[in-house]
C-alpha cells in the first residue's frame, strides 16, 4: 500500500486543487485529534494511505466549521445513490460515496482518461456528493430517505466543484 506524507499531501492538493493551505493544516490537525488520519511519531511524518488523503479533500470540500471536520467525513462517506437506503441490501450492492471516491481516487492514481473528464460537486448547505460526467448525467450521492435532485433545504445552496484532472493531478503527485 503507497502512503504518502502530510505535508506532500497538503502541497499538492494546493497547487493542484487551489485549496487553502492554512485551513488544510487546520482540517488535518482536527482529523488526527479525531483519529480519522494518522499522526507522526517524534521526528516522523503523520504517512497517509490514499484514503486518508480523500478524506481530507472531502473534510475541506464539506466547507463545515472545523469542529465538524470528522462528522462531516463520516458523513459524505456516508451517503448513498441517491438517498436509497441500503440496510437490506447485498453486500455487493451496497455502494456509499466514501467508497465510490475511493475508487474514483484508485482509478485517478492509475492514470484512468475517464476519471480527469469528471467534475466531483460537494454541496455544502447539506450533506450531498454529485458526480457530474462530461455527457452531462450526474450522479448523486445523498443521505437516506432525501428526495434525488430535489432541494434539500430551505435557502442558498452552496457547493465546491473540483475538476477531475486537478485531483488527478494532485493525487499522482502525492502517490507516484
Amino acid at each position: 500500500m503507497q502512503t504518502a506524507t502530510l505535508a506532500a499531501a497538503i502541497a499538492a492538493l494546493e497547487r493542484h486543487l487551489g485549496f487553502r493551505r492554512g485551513r488544510l493544516v487546520s482540517m488535518a490537525q482536527r482529523l488526527q485529534n479525531a483519529g480519522v488520519i494518522p499522526t507522526g511519531a517524534p521526528r516522523t511524518p503523520p504517512q497517509l494511505t490514499l484514503a486518508n488523503v480523500v478524506d481530507l479533500v472531502v473534510a475541506y470540500a464539506a466547507d463545515a466549521p472545523l469542529h465538524h471536520a470528522p462528522r462531516s467525513v463520516e458523513a459524505y462517506g456516508a451517503l448513498t445513490p441517491g438517498g436509497a437506503n441500503l440496510g437490506a441490501a447485498p453486500a455487493g450492492v451496497k455502494v456509499t460515496a466514501s467508497g465510490y471516491l475511493a475508487s474514483i481516487a484508485a482509478l485517478a492514481i492509475e492514470g484512468d482518461a475517464g476519471i480527469r473528464r469528471l467534475r466531483l460537486e460537494f454541496v455544502s448547505t447539506w450533506p450531498e456528493l454529485a458526480i457530474h460526467f462530461e455527457d452531462g448525467s450526474t450522479y448523486r450521492f445523498q443521505g437516506v430517505g432525501a428526495l434525488s435532485g430535489h432541494w434539500q433545504s430551505t435557502g442558498h445552496r452552496q457547493s465546491l466543484t473540483i475538476n477531475g484532472a486537478a485531483l488527478a493531478d494532485a493525487l499522482q503527485e502525492v502517490f507516484s
